[in-house]
């Protein structure tokens, strides 16, 4: 594909090269690995709202619901600490697996990662299917959070070492588009799969291995990055494959700043120990803060639980999920709108916008459903309230999915210099799988104690991080990912931990 580009690189050069074709079909193939992870987001509510799903593993939910007695409270009628865990185990066990990941990532490479991903991602897959009882259930839901830890740990990673300058933008939004089109294809399958007269929650939970098999099959395949052959001591293979997804012979500019920051990252004895040092404080905040606050935004709310919010809210079974297939639909679109304008208008900019609307959504809603149900969590949405209540709902997911959606990735994955990038990495994918777990884990509860004060709550949070953007994230579009450091010694804030004398590319 044509389209030249010339980027600054650490040794003070231009990197020369084309948008090839190759390089861009490489990106799409990794990034499919946020299939896992969406379809595993939308299905798990979905499945959670059918009846015969509930009867079987959570028959106290199921009767409960049934049971409730006209006036009694919408808000805690989904109330069950079990029925959490069987959406959030996934998520610790990938913060437990992202930590391996990173040892396999680097020792292996990035493939080698994803190939585990998807292997085990499978086999969760499979078990989820077939399991008779709840033991095997949540065995199976584990096994699905290590998939999900090696695929976050290591496709970001790529995507951003892969990608040349000028598009490591867009191509990186390609891992948020996939999760976004798993989330979708995750509503279509429920909203199919739930007029099934039996083991619709089966088909819905084993099609789970459909994403499994593209991700594992595509890792065989793909090429490793020049960065991790380089750190590897595979330098004549990285200089080769550097030629190729570059589409041109001279790349020795480029090519000499990864050998440059491979040394210097084999000068560090341990990443886990170097990134608590004073001048890795930055990427280190951002490792910490960006995917706390993307969790924070209550996002997962909508995705984990949007069947069962829908039904709160008074919808019937057929339509709680056709709106969950609506904010899918939403959630895919506003995703492209992100990989046509992150690099030509910035994270930044993004950022704040996405956030400024999502402020405004969480008050609207919460404002709404406390006119409706008040304290007691009595009264009944009409038919126009509730569908300004979708439109809302649609707006503010929107909001996420050009902004905090597939930046909570990009710009953690592109901050961190060589030699700590796989630390890095894990600690941006474990702080958002733990929090992903403590949000599917209380939501429900939260729901029922603070009722509409949820969305107060989580609105509040997005005023929090949308000021820390403003004030504490530099704009790093457009720069190598091998010379991002020098954001950080021109910022008002975090210049002071950067040593004066840093070479550049660290």
């Amino acid at each position: 594909m044509a389209g030249g580009f010339a980027a600054s690189g650490g040794g003070g050069g231009d990197y020369e090269g084309k948008v090839t074709a190759f390089v861009i079909m490489t990106c799409l193939v990794a990034a499919t690995g946020g299939l896992l992870f969406g379809y595993d987001i939308g299905i798990s509510g979905g499945v959670t709202s059918m009846d015969e799903f509930l009867l079987k593993f959570f028959p106290n939910v199921y009767h409960k619901e049934k049971n409730l007695k006209e006036g009694g409270s919408q808000y805690c009628k989904f109330n069950d600490h079990m029925l959490q865990l069987f959406t959030s185990s996934l998520y610790l066990a990938a913060l437990v697996a992202s930590f391996a990941a990173s040892i396999t990532t680097k020792a292996f490479g990035r493939k080698i990662s994803m190939l585990i991903g998807g292997l085990i991602f499978l086999i969760g897959a499979v078990l989820n299917g077939a399991a008779m009882n709840l033991g095997v259930l949540i065995l199976g839901r584990l096994l699905l959070g290590v998939g999900i830890g090696y695929a976050n740990q290591s496709v970001p990673v790529y995507l951003s070492e892969m990608a040349p300058p000028k598009l490591r933008g867009a191509l990186n939004v390609c891992f948020q588009m996939a999760v976004t089109l798993g989330i979708l294809i995750a509503n279509l399958v429920n909203y199919g799969t739930s007029t099934m007269k039996k083991n619709g929650w089966r088909v819905s939970l084993v099609l789970a291995a459909v994403p499994a098999v593209i991700m594992t099959v595509g890792a065989v395949f793909l090429p490793d990055t020049p960065n991790s052959l380089i750190d590897r001591g595979q330098k004549e293979e990285a200089k080769t494959m550097l030629q190729k997804i570059r589409g041109t012979s001279n790349v020795d500019n480029e090519f000499e700043d990864l050998i440059i920051a491979s040394d210097m990252s084999k000068q560090v004895e341990s990443p886990w120990g170097n990134i608590m040092k004073p001048r890795y404080r930055p990427q280190l905040t951002v490792a910490v803060l960006v995917p706390f606050f993307q969790q924070l935004t209550g996002i997962n709310v909508i995705m984990f639980y949007a069947p069962v919010l829908f039904k709160t809210l008074g919808f019937g079974d057929g339509a709680a999920l056709m709106t969950a297939v609506i904010t899918g639909l939403v959630n895919v679109f506003a995703t492209l709108i992100s990989i046509f304008t992150v690099d030509r208008f910035g994270r930044r900019p993004l950022f704040l916008v996405g956030g400024t609307l999502m402020i405004i959504c969480q008050i609207a809603v919460g404002s709404i459903i406390a006119s409706v149900f008040g304290v007691d969590g009595l009264g009944t949405f009409s038919k126009g309230l509730g569908n300004i209540t979708v439109a809302i709902i649609c707006v503010y997911v929107a909001a996420f999915a050009w902004s905090w959606g597939p930046l909570g990735w990009l710009v953690p994955s592109e901050v961190f210099p060589m030699e700590i990038r796989s630390a890095g990495q894990s600690i941006n994918v474990s702080v958002n799988m733990f929090f992903t777990f403590i949000i599917g884990q209380i939501f429900l509860t939260m729901l029922c104690e603070l009722k509409f004060g949820l969305f107060f709550f989580f609105g509040g949070f997005v005023v929090i991080m949308t000021f820390f953007i403003l004030f504490f994230l530099p704009e790093t579009k457009g720069i190598p990912i091998e010379d991002v450091s020098r954001i950080w010694k021109s910022h008002w804030f975090w210049k002071k931990y950067m040593p004066s004398d840093e070479n550049t590319h660290v």
